[in-house]
């Protein structure tokens, strides 16, 4: 919710005793309260964070002047706000939500709290729209809905953030705003994802926040809370739908480990304080669909977590799988086989299923799920095996048909109605006798036939999201038209 600033500023002055990296103790400040937030002499400012006997603790979050015992120091009234608005569209920030493209100062609406409380039940409705990702293994098997909260997890390079920025670039056209939140990572990285989305025009629709290996601990920290908080503000005060990616909050986990360290905090499970478990749920619970009353607004996370050695019972894991409403479990085996995106279906799950589905794709994606499944476990055992029966090869081959219609080319989302006419034509037969290698080029010749010559189907399928008999009648002359997969 939006915070009021009172016209009338309260000051109270203390002194720096100690300094501890990114910590200062400070001594004076009797009345300051946790999450508040204290400015410096020299310009830097820093975030309330404990107490400690005598002394109260801050954290350096912006660095003026370097910091030294002696130091005055004063805090407001004011808790930790950052500015929010219409503006920060296709703008890259800090931490602090400051600008760091170059591109001059962002002109703000109002002020969010950046620890912001989540919406009450009463304030939240149940999911039922999905949101489009784009990324057919998703949208066919794992749907997504608008106000869930979707983990995605595996070992590093596997293709994690490029499932999140596919989903991002398929939101173009679709009246939802898209948030990526960069902690930790390398300059690299995050220029690689810049240089995408400016690529393809998603910074009209997008924010980046910005909190590389490169900047203080501080703003490594608020990086994910300002992010929420630059989405709450579409979501509450525009009623918009908003996607938010956190890549990653392993390495934010780390930040606070590393920070509760310096705090002298008891360290527990692989040395993370006690209060790791509540540094996320906190910000995983600001993720919702609002109802009507409240604008009907909705706000959907994307949280990425890095794995060890395909380790999916790691503390952090297991943690945040516990707290968000499904995960993608991406695989290192399946990404060094060139099935991509990598995602293993048997480890992934959706808690929010198939109701936020079209009903077409319900319909047709029912039972791929336990199909391929199914297939993965025949391939494994016939691995072994010098032959097989003429039924079981039929039923591999079948299966290997259905893994070359969800591999899928990274940044080259598929709309949904094409994933359903692709699926129609595979649930159908249409597919039977065609080849493995060949069903990226039959399914692109399939779709661009009817974009050229069956428009109204398209648009049909859209407006209706479900399969009507002239929907049908006209995919099966299509399908005929083209050929049963004998390419």
């Amino acid at each position: 919710m939006p915070i009021k600033i009172s016209p009338i500023q309260i000051k109270e002055y203390g002194v720096i005793s100690e300094i501890k990296q990114d910590i200062a103790h400070i001594v004076g400040l009797t009345n300051c309260m946790n999450g508040q937030l204290v400015h410096f002499d020299g310009g830097s400012q820093g975030v309330i964070v404990g107490f400690d006997g005598t002394y109260e603790l801050a954290m350096v979050v912006k660095e003026g002047q370097k910091l030294k015992p002696g130091d005055r120091v004063f805090s407001t009234i004011n808790s930790c706000t950052v500015p929010v608005g219409e503006g920060f569209l296709g703008r890259i920030v800090t931490g602090l939500a400051e600008p760091s493209d170059g591109n001059g100062p962002i002109r703000a609406d109002m002020r969010y709290p950046v620890f912001g409380s989540a919406p009450a039940v009463l304030e939240r409705t149940p999911l039922k729209e999905a949101l489009e990702t784009g990324v057919k293994i998703l949208d066919m098997m794992n749907p997504v809905g608008k106000g869930q909260r979707q983990l995605i997890l595996g070992d590093r390079v596997t293709g994690k953030t490029t499932i999140a920025t596919d989903a991002i670039l398929n939101q173009k056209g679709k009246n939802v705003i898209c948030i990526y939140c960069c902690i930790g990572k390398a300059e690299a990285s995050l220029n690689r994802v810049i240089d995408l989305f400016k690529e393809h025009n998603v910074m009209e629709y997008a924010v980046i926040v910005s909190a590389t290996a490169a900047v203080s601990v501080g703003q490594q920290y608020l990086a994910p809370y300002v992010a929420a908080s630059l989405g709450e503000y579409f979501m509450y005060e525009k009623g918009r739908d908003v996607l938010v990616v956190f890549d990653d909050l392993t390495k934010h986990a780390w930040v606070y480990r590393q920070m509760s360290l310096l705090l002298e905090r008891s360290p527990g499970r692989d040395a993370y304080p006690g209060d790791i478990f509540y540094l996320h749920s906190q910000l995983v619970e600001r993720a919702c669909k609002l109802r009507p009353e409240r604008g009907a607004g909705s706000m959907t996370f994307l949280p990425v977590v890095e794995t060890v050695q395909g380790d999916v019972t790691g503390y952090i894991p297991t943690n945040i799988i516990s707290m968000t409403d499904g995960q993608l479990y991406v695989s290192t085996p399946l990404f060094t086989e060139g099935f991509k995106p990598a995602i293993d279906i048997g480890l992934s799950v959706s808690r929010i299923g198939s109701k936020v589905q079209w009903p077409a794709m319900r319909k047709l994606a029912g039972i791929l799920r336990l199909e391929y499944i199914q297939f993965k476990e025949l391939e494994k055992l016939t691995r072994i095996k010098a032959g097989v029966s003429e039924a079981v090869e039929k039923r591999l081959r079948k299966g290997r048909v259905v893994a070359e219609v969800l591999k899928q080319d990274k940044n080259a989302p598929v709309p949904v109605e094409e994933q359903v006419i692709i699926l129609y034509a595979l649930t159908n037969g249409f597919m039977e006798q065609l080849l493995p290698q060949n069903v990226a080029a039959y399914n692109s010749g399939l779709l661009a036939k009817v974009r050229s010559e069956r428009p109204d189907l398209i648009r049909n399928l859209i407006d209706r999201k479900d399969l009507t008999e002239d929907i049908k009648e006209g995919l099966n002359q299509q399908l005929t038209a083209y050929g049963h997969g004998t390419v």
